[in-house]
């Protein structure tokens, strides 16, 4: 008898999840602290230049496709409402990106080698 759940999708779609979702919360990660950067080169050191005045745009357009894999993902393994809210919480603070992808990395991995070994 199978230990995978019946409630995840394919283990072939949650790995496409899983390294789409890998791959956005590094470059989210990157992005947060650039705008972190950004935000203390315009207003603690007064600098104007393309960085202080685009990032904020461009870091929204990271963070929402970054939001798109982390639902994406908790679709595809059936978390509740608070597992997938926490995780988009992760992308407010630095570093916290990283540190919670490689958590999901972990225990979504576990799930699929139950999967691969049934």
């Amino acid at each position: 008898m199978s230990t995978y759940p019946t409630n995840l999708a394919k283990p072939k779609q949650i790995r496409t999840a899983l390294g789409f979702y890998r791959v956005m919360a590094i470059i989210a990660g990157i992005a947060l602290l650039v705008l972190v950067t950004e935000m203390v080169m315009k207003y603690a050191l007064d600098q104007t230049n393309f960085l202080t005045e685009n990032w904020s745009y461009i870091h929204g357009f990271i963070y929402m496709v970054f939001a798109a894999s982390v639902a994406n993902l908790g679709v595809k393994l059936a978390w509740d409402f608070k597992r997938i809210v926490l995780n988009l919480l992760a992308g407010f603070v630095p570093i916290v990106p990283w540190i919670a992808e490689h958590r999901n990395t972990q225990e979504v991995n576990a799930i699929l080698q139950r999967a691969y070994a049934a």
